[in-house]
C-alpha cells in the first residue's frame, strides 16, 4: 500500500505517545489523518504538529468506549476525506493502581474501542477496494514465562486484541482487508519515560524493568510496515525491549514449551 493521500484514523493520537508519534509518522509518508482522542487540547496539538511537518489531517474527539462516538469518528473522516483506508485502534489505557475498580473502562478501552473501529470502517473499506486495520497488543498479554502486567483486565483486553488480529485475517479474501498486530514492550512514551527514569538500575532489574526503552519511531516503523506490505495480514510481531522485534510464525501454537502435567 502506498500511503500517498491515503485517509488513516488514528485512535488515541492526542498524547504524548504512540499514537501520536505514528499520525506524525504517517502524514509525513502522505497519509491523510483524522486525529481522535478524548483529549481535545492534546489532538489539536497533534494536528498542529502534523501541520507544522506539511501534513493534512483534521481533529474528531471520540471516545472509543462508546459505540455511537465511533460511528461519528468514522462518518467524519469519509465526510473530511472521501473514505478510510486504514484504522489503528492505538487507544488503549493502562490505568495504574488497584485494577479492579476500573476494570469495565479498561476493557472498554482496550478492547469494545477495537471491536466498534473495525465493525464500522469495514464497509468504507471495502467501498475503497480494501484495507489495512491495526491492533496494539503486549508483551504483558502473550508473556509466557515473562512478567505479565499488574492489570489481568488491561492483559484480557490486550490477549482478545491480538487474537481479533489473527482471527479476522478471512477479512483479507471477503473484503480486501488486513488485519495486523504489534506488541511490543516497554515504550518510550512521556509516561512511561518518566516513570522508568526515576528507577535505579537494580530497581529495574528487581521488577523485570528493561535497561533500554523501545523508540516511538522504531515502533512507527514497524507499524507502517504492518500497514504497507500486502504479504502480511493475519500477524502479530511482538518486540520486547533490548531485543530485535519478531514476528509470530503462521501456525505457531503459541507456546514455546510445554511442562508435563499429570492426572
Amino acid at each position: 500500500m502506498d500511503l500517498k493521500d491515503k485517509v488513516a484514523i488514528v485512535t488515541g493520537s492526542g498524547g504524548g505517545g504512540q499514537g501520536r508519534a505514528l499520525a506524525r509518522h504517517l502524514a509525513r509518508l502522505g497519509a491523510r489523518i483524522v486525529v481522535s482522542d478524548i483529549d481535545i487540547e492534546g489532538a489539536e496539538c497533534t494536528r498542529d504538529q502534523i501541520a507544522a511537518d506539511g501534513g493534512s489531517s483534521i481533529v474528531v474527539p471520540a471516545n472509543v468506549e462508546i459505540e455511537d462516538d465511533v460511528i461519528k469518528l468514522v462518518n467524519a473522516a469519509i465526510d473530511a476525506f472521501g473514505g478510510i483506508d486504514v484504522l489503528v485502534n492505538s487507544a488503549g489505557p493502562y490505568y495504574p493502581g488497584e485494577a479492579l475498580p476500573r476494570w469495565r473502562s479498561t476493557i472498554a478501552a482496550n478492547l469494545m474501542g477495537a471491536i466498534y473501529g473495525t465493525m464500522h470502517v469495514i464497509e468504507p473499506m471495502r467501498k475503497r477496494g480494501g484495507g489495512a486495520i491495526i491492533y496494539y497488543g503486549s508483551t504483558s498479554a502473550i508473556g509466557h514465562g515473562r512478567k505479565h502486567s499488574g492489570d489481568a483486565f488491561y492483559d484480557v483486553a490486550k490477549a482478545a486484541v491480538t487474537r481479533m488480529a489473527t482471527g479476522l485475517s478471512y477479512m483479507l479474501e471477503n473484503y480486501g482487508i488486513r488485519t495486523n498486530c504489534i506488541a511490543p514492550d516497554w515504550v518510550a512514551t512521556d509516561e512511561v519515560q518518566e516513570y522508568w527514569q526515576t528507577l535505579t538500575p537494580a530497581e529495574r532489574a528487581r521488577d523485570g524493568i528493561p535497561d533500554a526503552l523501545t523508540s516511538l519511531d522504531d515502533i512507527s516503523r514497524v507499524v507502517t510496515r504492518l500497514i504497507t506490505d500486502e504479504d502480511l495480514s493475519g500477524r502479530v510481531v511482538v518486540w520486547w525491549s533490548e531485543e530485535r522485534p519478531g514476528i509470530i510464525p503462521r501456525g505457531d501454537s503459541g507456546y514455546g514449551v510445554l511442562e508435563p502435567f499429570e492426572f
